[in-house]
């Protein structure tokens, strides 16, 4: 009996530490960022070989987060998980500048956070 007990204890722990919901702070940050890419005019995002706008990408975004929130526990969680690559595909998310360079898209998200830090 002892035995099945902390079983089953070890188990309800594991499934609390796979869980990460993100801490209101890190939400706000992630919505932060999210809100940022959208007001972007001068960028495309690349995803599974079509072309999206800012505010498109944005939605999509948030749209994904909400989806795969169990996964994320901070802003760094959200752009591995949600913002680099397709969960079907595989393919790598990349980003248009505005001066036509391609980048990949955690890249994008990453400077783009640390920008908005800054402020």
């Amino acid at each position: 009996m002892k035995r099945r007990a902390c079983l089953g204890a070890w188990l309800a722990a594991g499934c609390a530490i796979a869980r990460a919901d993100p801490s209101p702070a890190e939400r706000a940050r992630i919505d932060r960022l999210i809100a940022a890419v959208g007001q972007r005019t001068d960028i495309r995002f690349l995803r599974n070989g079509k072309e999206y706008t800012s505010a498109q990408a944005a939605d999509f975004l948030r749209g994904k987060f909400g989806w795969r929130i169990e996964k994320i526990g901070t802003v760094q969680d959200f752009i591995e998980q949600v913002g680099t690559r397709s969960t079907a595909s595989g393919d790598v998310y990349k980003v248009r500048l505005a001066d036509g360079r391609v980048v990949p898209s955690a890249h994008f998200l990453r400077q783009e956070l640390t920008r908005l830090e800054r402020r």
